[in-house]
């Protein structure tokens, strides 16, 4: 399979926000092909950092899933591991960056596609949206990290009900559920997600990502060790210009009228 016949992953700029689109007709499958084109992706992103990203997909669909042949390849359990660990390193790669992170569903968004998701800061819907963790048609579990994260937005028992039963969940419900952070019932979809994204990339960059790492700790270990990890990571806030600005600004102005950099 040539990257081509893989799809493509692109990434367009849009001020302070970059916005990673991936496309892999007729459903978007993931394969280890597409994969690397998201490494190549996100390498650009990295090295010429925004204040924000989104991540979204073209086609009717978000992802019908994976490219199952690619499982039924590996012939030892030992050629099985390395496969998941290599999909586990895509949300993995996504979920520490330094900036606000948005993943933007339009439509249907299974398996691996809601595992990348759910590593992003905010997810958001279309109404039209449905999603599911469906690895049971073949007799597998989530390997790239859903069920967990699934787990912390929505608690143990409708991750268990989302992968245990394999059913597809509208976006309403999973953003009664905690899932998806917003549905956005606009004509203008992706408009409004690059809205959202503009306004998150107008904030403090840096105390943004303080924000994520304290969160980080939280999940690794409850709310003791982000107590113990909070007042270093905030200190640090110090050198920035935002924090100096910001606080300037709110003694001479009021709040409200900073503008932020990101440095």
């Amino acid at each position: 399979m040539s990257a081509t016949d893989a799809g493509r992953v692109t990434v367009e700029r849009q001020g302070d926000v970059a916005v990673l689109i991936f496309a892999a007709p007729p459903v978007n499958l993931y394969s280890l092909e597409l994969h690397e084109q998201f490494d190549v992706a996100l390498d650009a992103v990295e090295a010429d950092l925004p204040r924000a990203l989104v991540i979204r997909a073209e086609g009717r669909v978000v992802s019908g899933g994976v490219d199952v042949s690619q499982f039924h390849a590996r012939t030892t359990k030992a050629d099985t591991l390395a496969l998941y660990d290599r999909m586990l390193e895509l949300p993995e790669r996504i979920a520490p960056l330094p900036i606000p992170t948005i993943f933007a569903a339009h439509a249907l968004t299974l398996t691996w596609a809601l595992e990348v998701a759910l590593a992003c800061d905010l997810v958001v819907a279309a109404p039209r949206a449905k999603f599911g963790l469906v690895e049971r048609v073949i007799g597998l579990t989530p390997t790239m990290g859903g069920t967990q994260r699934l787990a912390a937005r929505a608690g143990v028992g409708r991750a268990k009900e989302v992968v245990l039963t394999g059913d597809l969940f509208d976006a309403a419900t999973f953003e009664r559920w905690n899932v998806v952070n917003r549905v956005i019932d606009d004509e203008d979809f992706d408009g409004a997600v690059l809205s959202l994204a503009a306004h998150l990339a107008a904030g403090p960059t840096r105390a943004f990502d303080a924000a994520k790492q304290i969160l980080r700790h939280y999940e690794a270990g409850g709310v003791p060790e982000a107590i113990a990890r909070t007042t270093a990571i905030a200190s640090d806030l110090f050198d920035t210009e935002d924090l100096q600005h910001g606080m300037a600004s709110f003694l001479a102005d009021g709040p409200g009228h900073a503008t932020f950099t990101g440095r």
